[in-house]
């Protein structure tokens, strides 16, 4: 099995039967060979997002606000918002096994298991999504984490600073933050779905920002690094600028970040 070639299949559909069965079978690979020769292999950069036939790609600024979940169309915004964050994940994680094939077999299965994760989020949230009256593709989306990924397509370490230990521990900060704005409409069968689905998420969120900080801190023991250059690869990508009001000290510290990085990320006090 030429894993890297499956891999590129699997980050190139937008199909996402097709995503989850060859993501199982690499995974499968994966966990019966201790060692996979990359011999030959040089991964292309992908110019598009695999999604670009479902979806119509705007700028941020063109997306419009969701606030008004009382509506099964305005609820589904804020659904479709999230189905595409996790379709993005689902690649990007894909994406960090096959751009980086001389890491560790640790590590590619490390994120198989988290693309397999981010299917499963995925189908949950285009199930709800359907049964709101639509489908992945009814509503505009932006390229960012996809542009991320390009962006970093070159040093794993931005990859594992900027993916993981940037955006998707965004995500620990935001999650709750949703969750709450919905709790006043828990009583409605499809609010209790999400808010449901976004615990689920959560908590497994946790786990995938812990992992791309071990291999962050991997790759910066390897090559006698201080931790702290997190801040100047942020710096670099104009990511330290951002406010953050809601900075959720208790996931991020359970995914790996310091005190010290969290007080610089937040302006808090950490204990």
């Amino acid at each position: 099995m030429n894993i890297y070639k499956v891999l590129e299949e699997a980050i190139k559909s937008d199909c996402i039967e097709q995503k989850e069965k060859l993501t199982q079978q690499c995974l499968e690979y994966c966990s019966k060979n201790d060692f996979i020769s990359s011999h030959g292999f040089n991964p292309i950069l992908f110019k598009e997002p695999s999604y670009i036939n479902r979806c119509r790609v705007v700028v941020p600024k063109e997306l419009k606000n969701r606030k008004d979940f009382d509506t099964k169309e305005g609820l589904a915004t804020l659904v479709h918002a999230i189905v595409h964050i996790e379709y993005s994940a689902i690649d990007l994680a894909l994406d960090a096994v096959y751009r980086f094939p001389k890491m560790p077999i640790e590590y590619k299965i490390d994120w198989l298991e988290v693309a397999n994760d981010e299917i499963r989020h995925y189908n949950m949230l285009n199930e709800l999504l359907i049964d709101l009256g639509f489908s992945y593709g009814s509503f505009p989306v932006h390229s960012g984490l996809f542009d991320a990924s390009v962006d970093t397509s070159k040093n794993i370490l931005e990859r594992m600073a900027i993916i993981p230990r940037y955006y998707e521990a965004s995500g620990l900060d935001v999650n709750p933050q949703i969750i709450k704005k919905l709790e006043n409409k828990r009583k409605l069968p499809m609010v209790k779905r999400l808010i449901d689905i976004l615990n689920i998420i959560y908590d497994e969120e946790i786990v995938h920002v812990k992992k791309g900080d071990i291999w962050f801190k991997y790759l910066c023991d390897k090559d006698s690094l201080d931790y702290s250059i997190y801040f100047k690869i942020l710096n670099s990508y104009n990511l330290l600028t951002k406010y953050r009001p809601h900075v959720n000290v208790e996931a991020r510290q359970k995914a790996g970040f310091s005190c010290l990085e969290l007080e610089k990320l937040g302006n808090i006090d950490c204990k």
